[in-house]
């Protein structure tokens, strides 16, 4: 066999081979993969309107998005791609009056609000 077509058949295999992840072979281990911040409705509950920033990053945590043009939102959000592949996510956003809580949206909402 020349050499030129043994480099072709190596590199031919090698790429076959790592493209593996789009066949779905049984058997193999698929893991959960989670990105972004876990935001429960306990959590939200807590947020009280007039709450500083230091205050809602205690109880949410550092929001996972900061908006350099509107610095009075903050944006947290999760994602979660099970192991079939199916992909959830869910979005929650603080706004801001200075430094002072005074509203909230997205997906959960806060109890107790006027």
């Amino acid at each position: 066999m020349p050499p030129s077509l043994k480099f072709i058949a190596i590199a031919s295999l090698c790429a076959l081979l790592g493209a593996c992840t789009l066949v779905k072979f049984p058997g193999v281990h698929r893991i959960e993969v989670q990105q972004g911040n876990i935001i429960t409705q306990e959590m939200i509950d807590q947020l009280k309107p007039g709450m500083t920033r230091r205050q809602v990053q205690f109880v949410l945590g550092t929001p996972l998005l900061e908006d350099t043009y509107n610095p009075n939102r903050w944006d947290y959000v999760n994602r979660i791609r099970n192991k079939k592949g199916d992909i959830s996510q869910e979005r929650f956003s603080v706004y801001f009056d200075e430094d002072s809580l005074v509203s909230t949206s997205g997906d959960l909402q806060p109890a107790d609000w006027p």
